[in-house]
C-alpha cells in the first residue's frame, strides 16, 4: 500500500492558481527566509485555528484554503508529519471535513471544497504513520470523510465539480485503514462502503481509482467488509473496470477481487458466476506489470476453486502469457507466473500442455534466481510437472535432473519439493517412460551429443538397479558418458558432471552384481560354536598346518563350503583320510578360517587380510570373503590402490574390485575435475 501511497505524492500536481506563496499574512514576514518548520506549522495551524472558530459565512475562505494548503505541502515530508500531530494538527483538521455546509456551485462554495479537499489530503498524509492512524479515527475523521463520499453519490455519472474532494477523503480512508483492522471495521460501521461502491461507477476515472483503491484495503483480510462489499453489487462493476483502457482502473479493481476472494471460496465462486474468469486472463497481456502480477496471482487463486476451473483457465489461453511472464525482467512478475503455474500444474493435462508450450526450461531456470519465494514457487510448478508421464522424458532431455541437482537453493521447503520431484522422477523412469529416454539417447547420437549426454547423466543418477545393464551397457550409455569425460572440447563443468555420474553409477553396481555382496551366512543350527573351535571332543578330522594338528568335525566343514562337500562327499583321498595337510597356509590363518566356520564370525585384522582372503577364495567361503573385503577395502590409499586392484581381480573379490574402482573416481577423476573448476574460477575472478 506504501507503493500506493508513493505514487499518488510523486503524481500529486495542482493548478498554477492554487500555488501559495507565503504572504506577508500567513507567512508573517516579507523576506525571502523560510522560518524553521515547527514555527511555521504553529503559525498555519494558528490561522486554521481562528479560521474554525468563526462561523462558515465569516471566514475569509481564501485565507484558510491558503493555510490548509500550505500545511499540506509541509505534510508531504514524513519528516515534517511528526511536528504536525505534536502541534495538534489533528484537532484543528479534522472539523475542516464537515465545517461548511453542503456546498453549492458557486466560487465561494468551491473555496470550501478547497478547503475540504486540503483537508482530507493532510489527513491522509498524516495516517501514512500507523502510530497516528487511531488518533485521528478518534477525533472523528471517519465521519467526515464518508459524509464527504455520501454528498458526492448523486449524479455519479455525469462530470462532478468536487471530484477531487472525493478522491482525497477515498485515498484518506484507504491511508487510514491500511493494515489497521479497527478502523476497516470502523469504517464499515461508519456506514463508507456503500459510497464506495457507488462511486466505482463515477464518470471521473480518478474517482473510480481511488474508491476501487479504498475498497482493496478495506477488503484485505477483513471477512465482514468483503461480505458487505459483493451485497452492495460491486463484482458487475469491477468486472467491467477489468476491461477498462486505463491501466490504474484495471489494475486497482483487480486487486479489489485479489482480496475479495482471498480465502473466502463462496466469494471466488461468484466472481467466477459473474464473468471475471477471461478478463482476468486478458490482463495477462497488459502494458501494465502490476495488474499482470495480480491478474496471475487471481488465476492461481481461481484454480483452486473447483477442479476443472484448472482445465477452463488453460483452455481460455492463460498459459502462454504466463509463460511468456517468466522471462520478464520484474521478479514479481515471474513470481506470480510460477505460482499460477504450479496451481495449474495440478492438472494431468496441463502438465502436458505447460511443457508442450515451452513452460518447462523458464522454470528450470528460475531455480538458480536469488529470491527464495521465487524459487519456491518454480521449484512447486516443477514438483506438479513431474507427475505427468509424458513430461518425463522432456525434463530429462532439458537436463532438469542435473538443473534440480544444483539448484542452490534458499528455504528449506524449496529443497524438500526439489527432492521430492527428483524422487518422483525417479519413481517413473520405468516401462514406456524408460523406452522414449532410450529412444532419445539413442536417436540423438548423430545429431544433438548434448542432448545424449544429459540423458546418460540422468539415468546413471536416477535409472533403477534392475535397469542399468540395458541402459549403459546394451544401449552404450556407458560410453556416451565416457565420451563425456574425455571429450577435450568439453569444459570443465562437463566433465565434473559426468564424473560425478560415473561415480553413482559404480556405487550402484554392487547391487546389480551376479555375487551377492553381503555374506551369506549358512543355517544357525550347522554352527557348533566357539568351544569345538580345534577341540578334540568328538573330532573326526585333523588338519596339518605347518606342522600343527588342528582338530576339526566333518559335520561343520561339509555344510560351511563346495569345497568341503567335494572333499568329504566325494571321490578324493581327503574323504577316507584322518589326517590331511594343509600346504600354502599359514597355521594362523587356516585358525581365522576355521573359527569362522564354527561360528560364523572371526576377527580380520590388517596383518592377515589379504591371505585370509585368498584362503576364503581357495576354499569358496563367500561370507569370510566379504569380511576380508571390507577390512582391506579400508586400507586403501594412492600407493596400495593398483596392488588391491590386481588382488581382487586374481582372487574374485568384487566388492574390493569396485571399492577400488570407487576410490579411483572419488580421489582422482572427481578431485581432479574440482581442482580444474577452480582453477578457471580464480582465472574468472
Amino acid at each position: 500500500m506504501s507503493a500506493v501511497v508513493d505514487s499518488e505524492r510523486k503524481g500529486h500536481k495542482r493548478k498554477l492558481a492554487d500555488t501559495f506563496t507565503y504572504s506577508s499574512a500567513v507567512a508573517g514576514h516579507t523576506g525571502g527566509e523560510k522560518d524553521a518548520v515547527p514555527a511555521q506549522v504553529r503559525r498555519l495551524l494558528g490561522i486554521i485555528k481562528a479560521c474554525t472558530q468563526k462561523s462558515p459565512d465569516n471566514v475569509d475562505r481564501v485565507v484558510l484554503r491558503r493555510a490548509a494548503h500550505s500545511l499540506a505541502e509541509l505534510s508531504k515530508s514524513e519528516e515534517n508529519v511528526d511536528f504536525v500531530v505534536a502541534e495538534g494538527g489533528i484537532n484543528h483538521i479534522v472539523p475542516l471535513l464537515s465545517f461548511f455546509p453542503a456546498p453549492h456551485l458557486d466560487s465561494k462554495d468551491r473555496s470550501s471544497e478547497d478547503v475540504e479537499k486540503e483537508s482530507c489530503f493532510i489527513l491522509g498524509l498524516l495516517a501514512i504513520k500507523p502510530e497516528h492512524q487511531h488518533s485521528i479515527a478518534d477525533t472523528g475523521a471517519l465521519a467526515g470523510l464518508v459524509g464527504i463520499l455520501k454528498r458526492h453519490t448523486d449524479n455519479i455519472g455525469c462530470p462532478m465539480p468536487g471530484a477531487s474532494v472525493v478522491r482525497r477523503a477515498a485515498d484518506a480512508i484507504t491511508n487510514l485503514a491500511h493494515e489497521n483492522v479497527p478502523i476497516k471495521s470502523r469504517v464499515r460501521a461508519e456506514g463508507g462502503i456503500p459510497p464506495l461502491v457507488m462511486l466505482l461507477e463515477a464518470y471521473d476515472a480518478k474517482v473510480q481509482r481511488a474508491a476501487a483503491g479504498a475498497l482493496r484495503t478495506l477488503a484485505f483480510k477483513n471477512e465482514e467488509n468483503k461480505n458487505l462489499i459483493v451485497e452492495c453489487g460491486a463484482l458487475s462493476t469491477l468486472i467491467q473496470m477489468l476491461r477498462a483502457e486505463d491501466m490504474g482502473i484495471h489494475y486497482e479493481a483487480v486487486g479489489v477481487i485479489g482480496n475479495l476472494v482471498h480465502s473466502s471460496l463462496h466469494i471466488k465462486r461468484r466472481v467466477l458466476e459473474e464473468g471475471a474468469l477471461q478478463p482476468v486472463i486478458g490482463l495477462l497481456s497488459s502494458s501494465c506489470n502490476e495488474s499482470q502480477r495480480e491478474a496471475a496471482l487471481l488465476l492461481g487463486q481461481f484454480a483452486t476453486t473447483e477442479p476443472d476451473y484448472k482445465a477452463r483457465i488453460v483452455q481460455r489461453g492463460a498459459v502462454p502469457p504466463l509463460i511468456t511472464m517468466l522471462g520478464a525482467a520484474d521478479s514479481q512478475l515471474k513470481e506470480m507466473a510460477a505460482f499460477a503455474l504450479g496451481r495449474l500444474a495440478q492438472n494431468k493435462d496441463n502438465q502436458a500442455g505447460v511443457v508442450q508450450a515451452g513452460g518447462l526450461q523458464p522454470l528450470l531456470e528460475l531455480l538458480q534466481s536469488k529470491l527464495g519465494t521465487l524459487q519456491h514457487n518454480a521449484a512447486f510448478a516443477l514438483y506438479g510437472l513431474a507427475d505427468n508421464e509424458d513430461n518425463i522424458a522432456e525434463i530429462i532431455r532439458q537436463g532438469g535432473v542435473s538443473l534440480l541437482q544444483e539448484a542452490d537453493l534458499i528455504v528449506q521447503a524449496s529443497k524438500d519439493c526439489v527432492q521430492k520431484t527428483i524422487k518422483r522422477l525417479e519413481d517413473k523412469i520405468q516401462g514406456n517412460v524408460l523406452k522414449q529416454i532410450l529412444y532419445a539417447m539413442h536417436s540423438s547420437q548423430a545429431t544433438d551429443k548434448a542432448m545424449q549426454q544429459r540423458v546418460a547423466v540422468a539415468l546413471a543418477w536416477l535409472g533403477k538397479e534392475a535397469d542399468l545393464r540395458l541402459c549403459f551397457v546394451d544401449r552404450k550409455g556407458l560410453d556416451v558418458l565416457l565420451e563425456l569425460l574425455t571429450d577435450q572440447r568439453r569444459d570443465a563443468a562437463s566433465h565434473k558432471e559426468a564424473a560425478a555420474a560415473l561415480f553413482e553409477l559404480a556405487k550402484k553396481i554392487p547391487a546389480t552384481a551376479a555375487i551377492d555382496c553381503a555374506p551369506t551366512e549358512p543355517p544357525s543350527h550347522v554352527y557348533l560354536g566357539e568351544k569345538y573351535v580345534n577341540n578334540q571332543t568328538l573330532s573326526d578330522v585333523t588338519f596339518l598346518v605347518e606342522g600343527q594338528e588342528f582338530y576339526a568335525h566333518r559335520i561343520a566343514l561339509l555344510a560351511s563350503s563346495d569345497i568341503f562337500r567335494a572333499m568329504f562327499d566325494g571321490h578324493y583321498k581327503e574323504k577316507e583320510a584322518s589326517i590331511i595337510p594343509v600346504p600354502n597356509i599359514s597355521f594362523l590363518v587356516f585358525e581365522k578360517m576355521m573359527r569362522a566356520i564354527y561360528t560364523s564370525s572371526t576377527e580380520v585384522t590388517d596383518d592377515v587380510a589379504e591371505d585370509l582372503l585368498r584362503a576364503a577364495d581357495q576354499y569358496m567361503l563367500d561370507g569370510l570373503k566379504h569380511l576380508c573385503e571390507e577390512t582391506i577395502s579400508k586400507q586403501l590409499n594412492n600407493e596400495n590402490l593398483a596392488e588391491i586392484y590386481d588382488l581382487a581381480e586374481n582372487f574374485n573379490a568384487p566388492q574390493l574390485g569396485r571399492r577400488c574402482a570407487l576410490y579411483a573416481l572419488e580421489h582422482f577423476v572427481v578431485r581432479y575435475l574440482c581442482s580444474i573448476m577452480d582453477d578457471v574460477r580464480a582465472v574468472g575472478a
